[in-house]
């Protein structure tokens, strides 16, 4: 007898349900599960965003700082809202913060190429959440119009089965 399961070496394929035959307490879970995944996705979407604005200010604070002589006053970011006064040591080699609080010293050249890599990485990234959460969306969608029309179908029917 042939098996009709799909075997290791293959990627299962998703499956079409009628959403009309599933019941409305699995369409309201459903709903529920899509709803989180999609908070959870945009939620991502934002950090993702919010990183390449990130890379793509240091780059440009790689770039302008570039034109500055050895002992020019800057100001030092500690945090994104605290900053300390400092004097610029060197402008052969700058720090870049390769992620997890690991710094490796740089000429300003790599670092802009690491930076302006680390933008278009994270833009092809949010290209491919973007459809992600669309998909999704599109999903939450219909889920929500089926559970409706089922809620409706339901309504009608208790109110006109209860006559004699």
């Amino acid at each position: 007898m042939a098996s009709t399961a799909p075997s290791n070496a293959q990627a299962p394929q998703p499956q079409t349900i009628d959403l009309a035959t599933v019941p409305t307490p699995q369409l309201n879970s459903l709903k529920t599960q899509l709803s989180q995944e999609l908070q959870h996705l945009t939620t991502s979407f934002q950090q993702l965003k919010a990183a390449q604005v990130k890379f793509r200010d240091c780059g440009g604070s790689v770039r302008d700082g570039l034109g500055r002589g050895q002992g020019t006053p800057v100001l030092v970011p500690l945090t994104p809202s605290l900053y300390v006064p400092g004097k610029l040591a060197s402008t052969d080699t700058v720090l870049v913060d390769i992620g997890t609080g690991f710094y490796v010293e740089k000429t300003p050249p790599a670092a802009r190429d690491f930076y302006s890599r680390k933008v278009e990485e994270l833009g092809r990234n949010l290209l491919d959440l973007e459809r992600i959460v669309q998909g999704k969306q599109g999903n939450l969608s219909v889920v929500e119009d089926v559970l409706r029309q089922k809620v409706i179908s339901e309504s009608n029917k208790a109110g006109g089965g209860g006559e004699p």
